[in-house]
């Protein structure tokens, strides 16, 4: 009864990971088609070819899983333990490294206001070369832009109700200029630079545009907050990461089971 109970769990967990897997790859094939008339953004583009590897990956793996189990396939099933125990020694190393270069870095208190400003020089030498780089962050500009991050922020406030608001990493760096640039308010993405020259030595202040297709997009502080915000994901990514290496750890357990089940059928089979 056990041999078969591990082997029914065994195949249901993996036709629940080959539904997974076939949702994502057809989230992926979904992002990048030519649909709404203009073809795919650069962020779609960027966020469809993860989508796609991870799906076809797992509905190998469960479609390697369901065959090894039901058709008694032993080649099958080492080949499918081999993958999940690379694949949770991966989740276990992605773990460590996302904690180190995620433990430097965290917002700076601005007197008067209720929001924290970032600066890209706190955080790893590994996560600033990431957005530095030219070609990755065209791509997340582009994410930040089609989610509308900034226009989010738009609800006429006061000067007051601005500076007291609890604006996200992302929203204080990308969508208003900084504190020290002393820039005149007039709403929540519209400032007014002050006359003759700027005596802050922060670039930013020259790189701040009321265009609302560029505001701080290119500025120093956008891509320190993109990293705040990342830091702060981190703590749930965590939680899901921790969740994902369990599972995993229980169906390579129960492969093992049915690889074991399977070849003592095999050796029952050739006593007879």
């Amino acid at each position: 009864m056990a041999p078969r109970c591990s082997k029914t769990v065994f195949a249901s967990l993996n036709v629940l990971t080959f539904l997974l897997g076939a949702a994502v790859l057809a989230a992926g094939v979904y992002v990048g088609a030519p649909h709404r008339g203009g073809g795919a953004t650069d962020c779609e583009r960027f966020l469809r070819t993860p989508a796609l590897v991870l799906g076809a990956a797992i509905v190998v793996a469960s479609m390697a899983g369901l065959a090894g189990a039901c058709c008694r396939a032993t080649l099958l099933l080492w080949l499918y333990l081999c993958v999940m125990g690379v694949l949770i020694l991966a989740a276990l190393c992605l773990a460590a490294f996302a904690l180190a270069v995620t433990s430097a870095g965290a917002g700076r208190a601005v007197s008067g206001r209720g929001f924290r400003e970032y600066r890209l020089g706190d955080y790893s030498t590994w996560l600033r070369r990431r957005v530095e780089d030219g070609r990755n962050w065209g791509r997340i500009r582009s994410c930040l832009a089609d989610a509308g991050v900034c226009r989010s922020l738009a609800s006429n406030r006061t000067l007051d109700e601005f500076v007291n608001a609890n604006l996200s990493p992302v929203q204080s760096g990308c969508c208003k200029p900084p504190t020290e640039c002393n820039f005149t308010y007039l709403n929540e993405t519209y400032w007014i630079k002050p006359p003759g020259l700027n005596n802050s030595s922060n670039p930013d202040c020259d790189s701040w545009s009321n265009d609302q297709a560029e505001l701080c997009y290119g500025c120093q502080s956008c891509k320190a907050g993109v990293l705040g915000n990342l830091k702060n994901s981190w703590k749930k990514i965590a939680i899901i990461n921790a969740v994902f290496i369990a599972l995993l750890v229980v169906v390579y357990s129960l492969g093992c089971c049915v690889l074991r089940n399977n070849r003592r059928h095999k050796y029952t089979m050739v006593g007879k």
